[in-house]
């Protein structure tokens, strides 16, 4: 009876000892990279892909070396239940502990998005779809939809003047929505209260405000000049004259192929400034905080014209005489 306990005792010892052994080669193999560093590898988990799937990807592509000993040490620990579906950047020389902690963490890879000062929607759906997120039509659909429009705050028809010049970073599968809240999300840490105030006092809507800006932000080539050029729209707007600027009939023009003729400045366009007065219906572009600063605290002149001078920079006027003395001077080339 002793000799039966004993060798029982003696074959529960082994077994132990040899799950103790597994459990150590497994924990080793997972704490010891498969390489040095010489593969970088960006791997799309998919929502629903299975572990074993995963396993043999990861080993196909030279970033592990044990798939069964992968998943196993990821079954004593958890990870597998808990593997977050996105695209990750790993490397040959992460551990497999390290890389299943970056997959259960969600770490996934981002890419970035820039977008500049004055583009318009159009220019920024295009400049989602080049970054990957996605097709131009799509985030175009999406960013003129006025049920999400009015569903993120925004009291307009479109995000236009919304989506707020910066650099953002997402993963490759976000959707125009999540981009676009982003966007909402940065305008709203730039336009604060006491910008919504200084609207007030100015008698403008924080829509006025930004329709205003976008037109600065397109007129502007010399950042110095914003205030201004402001100056000029709003002595304009309170003498009751038309803005008469081009980019915004230019806005109003879908088939407008790059020159701009007296035929469309006369093309009766909700945004032709030259035959309508007052603000057009919206903004034209999506401006930075130069530009809207500059809408908010004009500059105190008595401007009423300006004209390019060819150079980035403008000549200012306080009567059309002046005005046209400058554009025969720097327009026409006629001293």
């Amino acid at each position: 009876m002793k000799k039966l306990s004993f060798a029982v005792s003696l074959i529960l010892f082994l077994l132990l000892a040899v799950v103790a052994g597994v459990h150590l080669n497994i924990v080793a193999d997972a704490n010891t990279p498969a390489g040095k560093g010489s593969i970088e590898r960006a791997v799309m988990v998919r929502s629903g892909q299975g572990f074993k799937a995963l396993s043999t990807m990861l080993y196909n592509q030279g970033l592990i070396r044990h798939p069964f000993k992968f998943r196993l040490f990821a079954r004593f620990h958890g990870y597998d239940k808990h593997i977050k579906a996105g695209e990750y950047m790993l490397s040959n020389a992460m551990t497999p502990e390290k890389i299943l902690q970056t997959m259960v963490e969600g770490k996934v890879l981002l890419h970035r998005l820039t977008i500049p000062e004055g583009y318009n929607l159009m220019q920024v759906s295009r400049a989602v779809q080049a970054a990957g997120f996605g097709t131009e039509a799509d985030f175009f659909k999406t960013a003129t939809d006025p049920e999400f429009v009015h569903a993120m705050g925004i009291d307009a028809q479109t995000f236009e003047g919304y989506l707020f010049p910066d650099t953002y970073y997402f993963a490759i599968d976000a959707t125009p929505k999540d981009i676009i809240r982003a966007m909402i999300k940065r305008f709203r840490e730039v336009f604060t209260v006491k910008w919504e105030n200084r609207a007030k006092a100015v008698g403008m809507t924080v829509h006025q405000v930004i329709t205003l800006a976008s037109i600065i932000e397109k007129e502007t080539g010399v950042a110095r000049e914003r205030p201004i050029i402001s100056s000029v729209f709003h002595n304009r707007l309170k003498r009751k004259m038309r803005l008469e600027s081009d980019p915004t009939v230019i806005y109003g023009i879908e088939d407008y192929n790059g020159n701009i003729t007296r035929k469309d400045l006369k093309r009766p366009t909700p945004y032709n400034t030259y035959t309508m007065r007052g603000l057009p219906p919206g903004p034209i572009s999506n401006c930075g905080v130069k530009a809207i600063a500059a809408a908010l605290y004009p500059a105190h002149t008595k401007y009423l014209y300006f004209v390019s001078k060819k150079d980035g920079t403008h000549y200012f006027s306080t009567n059309f005489r002046e005005h046209e003395r400058a554009v025969r001077k720097y327009q026409l080339g006629r001293y």
